[in-house]
Formats: C-alpha cells, sequence, structure tokens
C-alpha cells in the first residue's frame, strides 16, 4: 500500500491603514492512500484552510476602521463588513 502526503498552504495579507497590515496563513496537511482522489484532498484542504484565515482575520477587520472605510467604499452601503464579501 502507497501513501502520498498532500500539503496545503493559504495565506492573505490584509491592509490596516496607517502603515500596518496583518499577515495570517494556515498550512494543513493529508494521507492519501493509494486509489483515494488526491486532486479532492487538496481542493478540500484548500477550503479548509481559506475558511480558517477568514475565521480568524473577521475580528480585526471588523475592527479595523481603515477596512471599514473600504468596505463602504466598495459597496456604497454602511454598516459592517460582510464576510460574504470575500
Amino acid at each position: 500500500m502507497k501513501f502520498t502526503t498532500v500539503s496545503v498552504s493559504y495565506s492573505r495579507k490584509f491592509n490596516l491603514g496607517d502603515y500596518e497590515s496583518l499577515e495570517l496563513g494556515c498550512s494543513l496537511w493529508a494521507q492519501v492512500e493509494d486509489g483515494e482522489d488526491a486532486d479532492g484532498v487538496t481542493q478540500f484542504l484548500y477550503l479548509q484552510a481559506k475558511a480558517s484565515v477568514k475565521l480568524a482575520a473577521m475580528p480585526v477587520l471588523k475592527a479595523s476602521e481603515f477596512q471599514i472605510n473600504k468596505a463602504k467604499s466598495s459597496k456604497k452601503v454602511s454598516g459592517d463588513i460582510n464576510e460574504n464579501d470575500w
């Protein structure tokens, strides 16, 4: 039986204004057995890593005046940053 390790890394940098930024990343690994869909596992890991970064970033972005103003100007609506804007 042959095992293959699949790894995915996802990172994103956010501008917080005033020369500040936040960079978050996530790396995930999985072992794929012979006969399993490695591409499917890779896609799943990517989506999981992206969701983890998003979850970690939202509290900081919601507190960032720069990001709030950026979201307001791009959407032309008032209110908070929406998670669906990703």
